[in-house]
């Protein structure tokens, strides 16, 4: 098991704007300081109620990043909380503006939907695993494409997408390979960073599945598999602007401060519409705290399995909806090859192209593959696909951790 300490230190030496919050003790979060991110709607509201400790506002298309000025020394966890569960009062006020008010103030209280900018991790990361590091791998036999009834697209939130011979010369990825280039060592060591090549892996195991599917990439956190959840909100606007994504997958996410989902990533991911199915992985610090996005209500969460019990590093609860083999997975990944000296004979970081990999972030892409195979093989859309893949009636389930998604065509085994 990897030291976490040591993971926490290397992320917020890397990120000074980050630091570690635990408003519930032994519940810990990482959140951007002084950053607090407000709905569009109530973004007025909020920044009258901020406006003398505001250094500066940032809006997006339908999110607006508040900075605090330091000096202020503003807890964001508890101003987003109360104004998340408080409100403002709007109208009485002769101006037009807002006031927090106090029990005798005028006009009707309207709650805002408010959060601190948390960190989001991807693997291998410091809460979130996978309980490994890539090995490299010998050659996996191309997918090989069946007839389909119907194009499916698959966006794939992630570090982005490194060519690959599976894809390269695909349309769908000609069409983005330069804007969503994955960055490999970042901090020029000579080595792979801890991120590095997740998203290609990721793009690999949809593809096992669904031979077919069109991927559409967005890179949201960077090589050392550090993101935000404005990154990730950003992402999840240009989609539904967008329109075209059937299904999307999540291997990432964080934990929050008050163990609730932010109300500003949860309006993101309403934003795209019922018919779009959204699977997220379930998070590798081997306990039943909620993990987000993958333990909101309309994300599939997927937990890992090894063989057929749970890993020992993936989460699990009442929040989980689906599992998938999560363990020594193999999958397309980056042509690398770095200076570590050899262990046992092996390069450690020599990489032709495949490698194997374990967590629940591959577990995700799992399901999102199944679901997408199934919508293109029989013309169904992805939220009737994603019944029949997680009907709990023709699928067995394990307690804590949803539907069975076991081998089946197209399916991943262990190596």
């Amino acid at each position: 098991m990897f030291d976490q300490q040591a993971r926490l230190e290397r992320v917020l030496a890397r990120h000074p704007d980050a630091v570690v919050v635990e408003p519930v003790p032994g519940r810990p979060a990482l959140i951007r300081r002084n950053e607090i991110l407000v709905a569009g709607r109530d973004a007025g509201a909020a920044e009258t109620v901020v406006r003398r400790w505001c250094d500066s506002r940032h809006d997006e298309r339908a999110v607006t990043r508040l900075r605090l000025r330091p000096a202020a020394k503003v807890d964001v966890c508890e101003l987003a909380a109360r104004l998340s569960a408080d409100g403002v009062n709007t109208g009485g006020l002769s101006t037009g503006g807002l006031s927090t008010g106090g029990p005798g103030a005028g006009g009707r209280r309207r709650r805002l939907s408010v959060s601190p900018n948390h960190l989001v991790h991807g693997q291998p990361m410091w809460w979130s695993g996978p309980a490994d590091l890539p090995r490299p791998a010998a050659p996996v036999p191309a997918p090989e494409a069946a007839a389909a009834r119907r194009d499916v697209t698959v966006a794939i939130l992630d570090s982005g997408l490194s060519p690959h011979p599976w894809y390269e010369d695909a349309e769908w990825y000609r069409e983005q390979r330069d804007e969503v280039r994955e960055v490999l060592d970042a901090d020029l060591d000579f080595a792979l960073d801890a991120q590095a090549g997740h998203g290609t892996f990721i793009a690999g195991v949809v593809l096992r599945h669904a031979p077919t599917a069109r991927l559409r990439a967005r890179r949201v956190i960077g090589g050392d598999g550090v993101g935000d959840e404005l990154d990730v909100i950003r992402a999840l606007e240009w989609l539904a602007e967008w329109g075209r994504a059937d299904i999307v997958n999540i291997s990432l996410g964080c934990h929050t401060y008050d163990d609730r989902p932010s109300p500003v990533l949860a309006r993101a991911v309403a934003g795209l519409g019922r018919r779009t199915v959204v699977v997220a992985c379930a998070g590798n610090t081997a306990g039943d705290r909620p993990f987000w996005p993958a333990a909101m209500k309309p994300v599939i969460g997927v937990a890992a399995l090894d063989g057929g019990d749970r890993a020992w590093f993936s989460n699990h609860g009442w929040w989980v909806d689906a599992c998938a083999e999560g363990v020594d997975v193999a999958s397309a990944f980056v042509r690398f090859d770095g200076t570590r000296p050899p262990v046992d004979g092996i390069d450690p970081d020599r990489f032709d192209g495949f490698a194997t990999w374990s967590g629940t972030s591959f577990a995700a892409p799992a399901v999102a593959g199944r679901i997408a195979g199934l919508a293109a093989a029989e013309g169904l859309d992805a939220v009737d696909a994603a019944d029949r893949v997680l009907d709990p009636v023709a699928h067995p389930a394990l307690p804590g951790l949803g539907v069975v998604v076991g081998p089946g065509n197209g399916a991943i085994a262990k190596r």
